[in-house]
């Protein structure tokens, strides 16, 4: 089945490519997105979106329709899983309020996807495609030829990967092997409220931190859902084994932690385990007309829970920039990672950072617990960066 030829492709169906997809169409660009699966869906539970995100989410026009799914946390604490103690706590008041101006919010993400989905279906502009397996690429310099695992292809004249952390498009961008196993294993799922014996109100993310391992826990779906994240790093890792993060391993690494840890523990849901992937910063992820965007270009560890404000901010980014060179695809893709790169990076980093820090034992978490109690609740000091962020909107560049 042979396509005409295409203004822009989108590959992957996921939060990264249905936001590309609305934020092109915004712009009014014609977008074409093919989705590997029979259906739109995403796997997971819970989702963070600080204000850097919703404030995307609002440029796209959505937000709106988030309120009717999110839950919006008064506060994140930090908690030593050993002893329990209370370590330090970012509160999201009006201090927060006026410092971001946006909202810090959690939600389900298949709440999210929908969302997203149900704006594309609505657009004039976007065709969405499923059962589409991406198998090669071909960079024709003034667009890109894709080919299919059921024989079609698509000829277009730019395209997009965002088709996630094992990404087919950076195979033929960049050519630099697998994501970086980080040797750590996640648990999740979201169980429904009357379930929970403990928790810490619908009003709190509880973050409980200790030696290579954490527990995430907060409200979702107008709370009537919890979501639990329980992380910790495999002494059994092999590269060439899935014998590695069990279960059993689950339970050893968190038996000595807080009697209301082990509670919580005994709810993480088992059916499936997580490993955590990241790759080092790259200093390109653009080829002629083919880029990438989210996780295809920046996988990052998830312990600051920047991923899908990462994503939101490609999103717009890449739109405003083809709207500013006025749909000159060659030089918004290089503005585009021009502005990208260096942010994203720095995000990679203070994520491997950070669970350096939450993960420490002996003096290093004496040394940690210390300097976080000492932390005052309104000291937006380490979060500027990340939840101040507004793109720069250049104006029309204007090549003749």
């Amino acid at each position: 089945m042979n396509q005409s030829r295409i203004p822009f492709l989108v590959i992957g169906g996921g939060l990264g490519g249905l936001t590309t997809a609305l934020a092109l169409s915004r712009k009014g660009y014609p977008v074409h997105l093919i989705e590997r699966a029979a259906e739109f869906g995403e796997i997971g539970a819970g989702i963070q979106i600080a204000p850097n995100g919703s404030r995307m989410l609002d440029s796209l026009g959505v937000l709106d329709k988030i309120q009717t799914y999110a839950v919006y946390p008064h506060r994140l604490i930090l908690v030593d899983a050993l002893s329990g103690d209370l370590l330090t706590t970012l509160d999201f008041g009006e201090k927060f309020k006026r410092a971001y101006m946006y909202p810090y919010l959690v939600m389900h993400r298949s709440d999210l996807l929908t969302i997203l989905l149900d704006a594309c279906r609505q657009s004039d502009v976007i065709t969405l495609e499923t059962n589409r397996e991406v198998v090669a690429v071909d960079d024709l310099d003034a667009g890109a030829l894709v080919s299919c695992a059921d024989g079609s292809t698509y000829e277009c004249d730019a395209l997009i990967g965002a088709d996630g952390l094992k990404s087919v498009v950076r195979k033929y961008v960049i050519g630099d092997g697998d994501p970086i196993c980080v040797e750590f294993v996640a648990y999740r799922g979201a169980i429904p409220m009357e379930e929970v014996i403990e928790f810490a109100g619908m009003d709190t993310i509880r973050y409980w931190i200790g030696p290579n391992l954490h527990l995430i826990q907060y409200p979702l779906r107008r709370g009537e859902l919890y979501n639990q994240v329980a992380v910790f790093k495999s002494h059994r890792y092999r590269a060439d084994s899935d014998d590695w993060g069990t279960e059993d391993e689950l339970e050893e690494h968190f038996a000595r932690t807080d009697g209301s840890v082990r509670k919580a523990l005994a709810r993480v849901k088992r059916d499936r385990r997580w490993p955590l992937y990241d790759r080092l910063p790259t200093d390109n992820w653009t080829h002629h007309r083919i880029t990438l965007l989210g996780d295809s270009a920046h996988p990052m560890l998830q312990h600051i829970a920047q991923g899908a404000c990462q994503v939101l901010e490609d999103a717009v980014c890449l739109a405003d920039m083809l709207a500013s060179y006025q749909g000159d695809v060659s030089k918004a893709f290089l503005a585009y990672q021009g502005e990208r790169i260096p942010r994203t990076a720095r995000v990679q980093r203070s994520a491997r950072l950070f669970g350096d820090i939450i993960h420490s034992d002996g003096v290093g978490a004496m040394l940690r617990n210390v300097l976080l109690s000492g932390r005052a609740p309104d000291d937006y000091t380490y979060t500027d960066w990340f939840y101040g962020y507004q793109p720069e909107r250049k104006e029309t560049v204007n090549e003749h």
